[in-house]
């Protein structure tokens, strides 16, 4: 299962037990809306939660990664496991994108420079048609 909080230049996923294809897929629509209107974006991916990942979701990863090399300006990855880091970080190697992996959201988050903001869902349209 995932959760997604959008922003205007970021998107965040995190990810719980096992994640499937159809799963990367709503990801990836989310994504592909968002970066038509705000690209390049930041990715913030919270693995801590992540048990397991189908072969089709991790090429289904692979595949979207490489389509979308120059679509995302820094990944940072928030995991407790080196094996879910180092997936996640082989996944995205073949991208030409800015990925750290950390051990604690509030530290991707100052990575990624970002000031608490308020998910695209709640602003007021005028904000959002710049």
């Amino acid at each position: 299962m995932i959760s997604t909080d959008v922003f205007v230049d970021r998107l965040e996923l995190r990810a719980f037990g096992r994640l499937t294809l159809d799963e990367c897929r709503e990801f990836e629509q989310l994504s592909d809306y968002r970066i038509h209107f705000a690209a390049p974006l930041d990715l913030l991916l919270d693995l801590r939660e992540l048990e397991s990942c189908s072969l089709d979701a991790l090429i289904e990863q692979v595949r979207y990664g490489r389509l979308h090399a120059h679509d995302f300006a820094r990944i940072a990855i928030v995991s407790d496991s080196q094996w879910v880091a180092w997936a996640a970080l082989l996944s995205l190697a073949l991208m030409e994108i800015e990925v750290r992996v950390f051990d604690d959201d509030d530290m991707a988050h100052e990575w990624l420079g970002e000031a608490i903001e308020m998910p695209v869902e709640q602003m007021p349209a005028e904000l959002l048609l710049h």
